[in-house]
């Protein structure tokens, strides 16, 4: 039949409304004569039209009729036709495996497999796989027998007949069958082996969990022990012989392919150790040597091939050990660590794609139930099941997870499960990556039951299950701790209070009862209040949980909730801005500095519910709120404890920012700029504490003179200070300059600035409830011995005739911070000169900077400190860098304007555009200056207190650890990263400080 130019044939219709993609390709295979006798048969149409992938159903078809010998085609399509269970079965299979589809091909006579069920067929267990392998005497039969029982599994998988977990036990079974045949081949090819040992084979894993995938690693054990008068070297020797046969016989790709890898990673000192070990030899191993992952591990162990007896005496005796594995120190940190891990090593252009190990992936949900297993199961044998569905539903019904929690999970987990068996089918290949090929995604969403727009359909559930799974994997340890401490109705499951004491401590917690006391203050009763913070206390245990220190993040929350509860606001905000909750968890478990600064005055949390509320405020804006403050007050003590006040609230507001841009949130990720972290931090803190400033000048003056004071006064910032660069626990570095007004002497001047001075001291340090700020004059001329506060002029004379290099190095930071803006431009104007000398400063200047870097380096490094760990003076540390940088200014400032700043970053960044400094050695000293001023900032934060060097208390080095960017447990690699930036700075600072680039 011929169709007319242009117009499509009604066959070419009908395949496109049955599904096909390439209509084309389909009317032509329909149109060999091989298919002559079905072609026109509706049936075999709709029945193509039915399969994830008609085009793929219908090639294999082909194949199949193809390959098999002429009196066998006809039997074969006379049965598809009648036979409508072959057709769904065959054609289903066909459509969504292609590897099934090549042994088809290769094996034609085993469509026969699927022609009829009996109900035993329905639900095979080992025994029937048995059957199945039961001819199999070499690896290819073997092979071949294996998929041939693979075929009739998954023709019940697709057409529905099996769920998700009936599915993946049957593969379990049939592994456990393959894996019996297989050691009987292997004992059959050394029978004088097999007669010197006892050797078990026990499944791990998934295997061992009966919750297999199509294609997957299969996870053993092997435990041997000598036969009677048999000596144990010898045994183990033939044990360990027949155990590597029998991985080889299902490993090895022969003509017929291979069935799946046969791991033995997991026993003991993995791939180092031997392959098997005696039963005693496997338990000296666990309790002595173990880690975590291993007891986790070990909660699978099946006994499934081989010696039944030692098997069993096996998993009897590691069982115990399992169950106890909770109660080793680091458990929790342990396990959360191998997850940190496994999303760790996922290629970043993969992530999006892993259904099993990335975020709201599989692993995340087993993870999750076998952390409560560990947990719990200590005293609830309910909970020993290797199977992650079965462990789910004990777990809800003992109370240990909240039942809706549990059903949302237990939905996620099927479909993501279903997904990933689908995805390994099409080619029997070991993958857990969703396809980005268009064609692909078609044919997995079909597969699904998704028909009207496949690949949208299959995006949306994909998306809607893994972010149920990213939102309840962490959360479920925490509702039911609630549970705990409340009321509930009869009948009602809950967690026992020592079995909540027992999961707090797991989580992290190191005063589980302490908690427990701040949970039932805060969560019971009937009102309004209780019942925000019993929805809000989930989520905020476990970001507590993910910080360094729990116990001090709950125990803050309580005192802010008992300083506030009563406020209407205060709840509210938390429970309806996003961020607010989160914000003041991060804040309150990450240190000391920034709860102390919220407990003294708890309103400032309103600052986290605010989306503008952590950006800085302008000096410009501090100023103005200082000054009107301090004009408001009665006298200066009380006009500075505003003052103070505004600068507690700042401080907060500043140490709140960075915390949350450190650690990130689950909307917005951590900076990744840590040079800006740095930067925003030393400008707030300098633009407050040169408000701050501004506001105690006032008030002294104001208390004694008025309005005006008998002189002009300016204060002149210096060394980081001057810089924009201080951190949380800085000083304030100044220079103090006046002139005297017109018709005033200079004793009179000097009299009230000096009387000034000592006013301002006093008022920032009076002792109060708030941080002090220390003001430091010792850069002034002749340094402490000289005069607090100098005029204009004698200023001037001084830097003429006096002024050493050290000086003029000092002033490179000076810039005018308050009091008199003429003034201030007059001082820095006078001392440009000596900062910027014209043609740069000279050889005997170069040589006497050097000299007094070296001094400082031996002399003032702190006895016993590290040198390659102390932030400031150590190697390649911030003097290092600072110094280097400084040394360039003094020899060019003079030429090139960009060098002009008072700021470490901003000359270095000029200097590397001047060409004086290759932008590689200028990346290093850069990226070296952050990292120290970042740990410096980390250690206030962390202990409350300043520190050059990291802290030495577990707890808080991993805090700092926590705040630089670093998981859990990797502390040693903070430590190690610091010393390889600071030693690459080091070698710059070498060459271009004390070498021949000078």
């Amino acid at each position: 039949m011929t169709t007319a130019p242009g117009r499509r044939s009604s066959t070419f219709t009908r395949l496109l409304r049955h599904g096909f993609t390439d209509p084309s390709a389909a009317e032509q295979l329909l149109g060999l004569d091989v298919l002559a006798s079905v072609r026109s048969d509706p049936v075999l149409l709709e029945a193509l039209g039915a399969t994830a992938d008609p085009d793929l159903a219908l090639r294999g078809l082909v194949r199949i009729v193809e390959a098999g010998e002429e009196g066998e085609r006809q039997v074969l399509l006379d049965t598809l036709v009648t036979a409508k269970p072959l057709r769904d079965r065959l054609l289903g299979v066909l459509g969504a495996s292609e590897a099934l589809g090549d042994h088809l091909a290769r094996h034609p006579r085993d469509w026969q497999a699927l022609v009829t069920y009996e109900s035993a067929d329905l639900h095979p267990g080992v025994a029937e796989f048995e059957q199945g392998l039961a001819d199999a005497v070499d690896p290819d039969s073997l092979r071949v027998a294996y998929r041939r029982c693979l075929l009739t599994l998954a023709a019940r998988d697709v057409c529905g007949t099996t769920g998700l977990a009936q599915t993946a036990a049957e593969l379990a079974d049939l592994a456990t069958a393959t894996l019996r045949a297989a050691l009987a081949i292997a004992r059959t090819a050394a029978p004088e082996d097999a007669a010197q040992c006892r050797l078990a084979v026990v499944a791990m894993g998934k295997c061992g969990g009966r919750e297999l995938n199509y294609i997957s690693d299969v996870d053993v054990i092997f435990v041997g022990e000598a036969r009677d008068g048999v000596d144990e070297t010898k045994a183990m020797q033939a044990a360990t012989r027949l155990a590597a046969h029998m991985m080889r016989i299902c490993s090895d790709t022969t003509v017929e392919g291979t069935i799946w890898e046969v791991d033995a990673n997991l026993r003991p000192e993995g791939r180092n150790g031997p392959l098997v070990r005696t039963l005693s030899s496997h338990l000296a191993y666990y309790q002595r040597w173990a880690k975590t992952w291993e007891f986790q591990a070990l909660l699978k162990a099946r006994a499934v091939a081989g010696d039944p007896e030692l098997g069993a005496e096996y998993v009897d005796a590691v069982s115990p050990l399992v169950w106890g594995a909770a109660d080793r120190e680091n458990f929790v940190p342990d396990v959360q660590r191998m997850r940190r891990r496994v999303v760790d090593n996922i290629p970043a252009d993969r992530i999006e794609r892993e259904l099993k190990l990335g975020p709201g992936g599989l692993r995340d949900v087993e993870f999750a139930v076998q952390l409560l297993q560990l947990v719990h199961g200590r005293s609830d044998a309910s909970l020993h099941s290797g199977s992650t569905l079965e462990a789910l539903r004990a777990l809800a019904e003992g109370g240990y997870v909240g039942r809706a929690d549990a059903a949302q999970l237990d939905e996620a987990y099927r479909f993501l499960r279903a997904m990933e068996h689908r995805i390994q089918l099409y080619r029997l290949r070991r993958t857990h990556l969703v396809p980005e090929d268009e064609a692909d995604l078609r044919r997995l969403g079909r597969s699904l039951g998704m028909r009207t727009d496949p690949v949208a359909e299959l995006n949306k559930a994909w998306k809607r299950h893994a972010s149920v799974v990213r939102r309840l994997h962490e959360k479920i340890f925490y509702r039911p701790l609630l549970d705990a401490v409340a009321q509930l109705a009869p009948g009602e499951s809950r967690l026992s209070a020592k079995a909540a004491a027992i999961r707090l401590e797991a989580l992290g917690y190191a005063d589980p009862a302490a908690a427990l006391r701040h949970l039932e203050a805060l969560s019971s009763g009937v009102t309004r209040k209780a019942a925000i913070q019993r929805t809000l206390l989930p989520v905020l245990l476990g970001w507590f949980a993910d910080s360094a220190d729990p116990d001090a993040g709950l125990l803050g929350f309580r005192k802010v909730s008992d300083a506030l509860g009563k406020t209407p606001w205060y709840l509210r905000l938390l429970r309806d801005e996003g961020a607010a909750a989160e914000n003041l968890a991060r804040v309150l478990s990450a240190g000391r500095l920034a709860p102390d600064l919220l407990m003294r005055a708890p309103e400032a949390v309103a600052i986290l519910g605010d989306p503008e509320g952590l950006k800085p405020r302008t000096r410009e804006h501090l100023e103005q709120e200082v000054l009107a403050a301090v004009g408001r007050a009665g006298d200066a003590e009380s006009a500075v404890a505003v003052v103070r006040g505004v600068r507690r609230r700042e401080l907060f507001r500043t140490t709140a920012a960075d915390l949350i841009g450190s650690y990130g949130t689950e909307d917005s990720p951590a900076e990744q700029d840590h040079g800006a972290l740095v930067d925003r931090v030393g400008s707030a803190v300098t633009d407050l504490n040169a408000a701050t400033i501004a506001g105690a000048l006032r008030a002294a003056v104001r208390e004694r003179w008025g309005d005006t004071l008998p002189t002009r006064f300016a204060v002149i910032g210096m060394g980081r200070f001057g810089g924009h660069e201080l951190s949380y626990g800085s000083d304030a570095d100044v220079l103090f300059v006046h002139q005297p007004r017109e018709g005033v002497s200079d004793e009179e001047a000097g009299r009230a600035a000096n009387a000034v001075v000592g006013e301002m001291r006093r008022l920032l340090q009076l002792p109060t409830a708030d941080p002090p700020l220390l003001i430091d004059a010792d850069l002034r001329p002749e340094g402490r011995t000289g005069p607090m506060v100098r005029t204009l002029k004698s200023y001037e004379a001084y830097y003429r005739r006096w002024s050493l290099v050290w000086e003029s190095q000092a002033l490179l930071r000076a810039e005018h911070m308050a009091g008199d803006e003429e003034l201030g431009r007059a001082f820095v104007e006078l001392v440009d000169p000596l900062r910027y000398p014209v043609e740069g400063i000279g050889e005997d200047a170069v040589r006497e900077i050097r000299r007094l870097k070296a001094r400082m380096e031996s002399e003032r490094m702190p006895r016993g400190a590290d040198p390659t760990l102390h932030a400031k003076l150590g190697r390649g540390g911030l003097s290092d860098v600072e110094w280097t940088v400084q040394l360039i200014q003094m020899q060019h400032g003079w030429a090139e304007p960009g060098l002009r700043t008072t700021r470490t970053r901003e000359a270095l960044a000029a200097a590397c555009a001047a060409d004086l400094i290759p932008a590689e050695e200028a990346q290093t000293l850069d990226e070296a200056w952050v990292l120290a001023a970042r740990v410096r900032n980390a250690v206030m934060l962390v202990r409350g207190r300043p520190g050059d060097t990291f802290p030495s208390d577990a707890r808080e080095l991993a805090a700092v650890g926590r705040y630089l960017g670093y998981e859990p447990g990797h502390v040693g690699d903070m430590l190690d990263d610091y010393r390889r930036i600071t030693r690459r700075a080091r070698a710059v600072v070498e060459e271009r400080f004390y070498g021949a680039a000078g």
